[in-house]
């Protein structure tokens, strides 16, 4: 009996369902970076001006609800760069393995989740309605939408590479060592959403109020700030920065070092081994700017166009902020009387570190991202980080004095702080918010390209 054989699938028909799941994925990405940037302007930073200029007022951190605090972190972390990371996650399924339409519904399916637990935290944190439902619920909205999402990424095969054979298959190699940073920062992003898990059904069992208590806070903090973004960061920085900045090659071993040394840090946090760990997350900091070649001359020129010109000092800017902010860790973990050394360290490790890469990467690749776009200003760009260094290097040099030695003109300067990052975020989000209001440019003709 002759085997019946499908006839092979037409190549326009395949391109066709190609171009169809690459613009319903750049919607997608789209949307993510929407919500991300809500996330970050209202229950964000907005909810972050208002808790500093209320501490200000009092002249003591203690005078306000950790509840309100901790909606602040969580809407920042998880909120803004948990949900830029997952969304371009999504895209670049486009680029690094086959297109597969479920993806899209997938991706879908993750936002509603996400968006939801997200949303629901910071309502539980900021009104206290009946939150011993809703902190569990919004943990497991948020476990669940980032399950979905991990479940599709390992779910995807690789594209065969060129001369592969007809059954697709190829011949194997080796992870990039900036993939086994990005696997490793998804794994501590999991890690973190089931101890958000545990925290938050703790709570609502014993606790009087939707605050996690200090002693546990702080450890969780060191995995939400130090494990799943300043690993992403590193990996995506070994990835793109030989190409925007024209750096050399990073080295592997390095890289891979500073990673092994990162990870023992936060092991050592984890256990409440706090000097031992800042230690650690200093040397991981220090190995990795060097193994990257952040700080050396560049070999070809940057690519600036499309961007600020001052792209590649920003970029080496917030590497000197990583720096500080592990070096004030280590100060912390010795000297910290009233929380001011800690948040100092905290605020330039997320504003200074994460926060410029973002605004510099961001604004360079989110465009392209959406659907081919140009980013709307250069100058509002360039603003826009300048302004959030000027504001962080307030926070820095006025949390100190004012929470540790109780300086008056401190005091003062803390609010201002505020207000400036409040003003560069909003420079931010304007730009990339016209950038995807805009339509994205038309390809030329062949009259107008010749």
């Amino acid at each position: 009996m002759s085997r019946v054989t499908a006839p092979p699938q037409s190549p326009l028909v395949t391109s066709g369902t190609a171009v169809a799941t690459e613009i319903a994925l750049q919607r997608l990405v789209t949307i993510y970076v929407v919500t991300g940037l809500l996330f970050l302007l209202l229950p964000g930073t907005f909810l972050g001006v208002w808790n500093l200029v209320s501490i200000s007022g009092r002249r003591s951190l203690g005078s306000l609800s950790q509840a309100w605090i901790q909606a602040h972190g969580h809407a920042q972390i998880f909120g803004w760069i948990g949900t830029f990371i997952i969304g371009i996650g999504y895209y670049s399924l486009s680029k690094m393995v086959r297109l597969m339409p479920a993806a899209v519904s997938r991706g879908w399916a993750s936002w509603a989740l996400w968006t939801c637990g997200i949303t629901l935290r910071w309502l539980a944190n900021v009104t206290e309605w009946n939150w011993r439902v809703l902190l569990p619920l919004s943990a497991a909205l948020e476990l669940g939408g980032f399950i979905l999402f991990f479940v599709t990424v390992r779910g995807h095969r690789p594209k065969p590479a060129a001369g592969a054979d007809r059954s697709g298959s190829a011949p194997r190699s080796g992870v990039d060592t900036w993939m086994k940073l990005v696997i490793a920062s998804t794994i501590c992003f999991l890690l973190a959403l089931l101890m958000n898990q545990g925290e938050t059904m703790l709570l609502a069992v014993n606790g009087a109020h939707p605050e996690i208590p200090h002693w546990l806070d702080q450890r969780y903090l060191f995995l939400a700030a130090w494990g799943f973004p300043v690993l992403a960061v590193w990996g995506f920085n070994a990835r793109w920065l030989p190409v925007f900045l024209g750096l050399r090659e990073p080295l592997k071993n390095g890289l891979l070092a500073a990673l092994a040394v990162c990870v023992c840090g936060i092991g050592a946090a984890l256990f409440g081994q706090f000097e031992l760990a800042t230690v650690l997350l200093l040397a991981a900091s220090i190995i990795a700017t060097i193994a990257l070649g952040v700080f050396e001359r560049s070999r070809k020129p940057a690519k600036t166009a499309g961007v600020s010109a001052a792209f590649p000092h920003v970029v080496r800017g917030a590497y000197v902020w990583l720096l500080v902010a592990a070096a004030l860790g280590v100060y912390a973990a010795r000297s910290d009387a009233h929380g001011g050394i800690w948040g100092a360290s905290r605020h330039a490790l997320t504003v200074g570190f994460l926060a410029t890469m973002v605004f510099a990467i961001g604004q360079r690749v989110l465009p392209a991202f959406c659907g081919m776009r140009l980013l709307f200003s250069k100058t509002l760009m360039a603003a826009s980080l300048i302004v959030l260094n000027a504001g962080c290097l307030l926070r820095i040099a006025s949390e100190i004095p004012a929470y540790e030695d109780n300086l008056q003109a401190a005091w003062r300067i803390l609010p201002a702080s505020a207000v400036t990052e409040l003003l560069a975020v909003t420079l931010f989000a304007v730009n990339l918010g016209v950038t995807l209001v805009l339509p994205p440019p038309r390809p030329a003709t062949s009259q107008q390209r010749a």
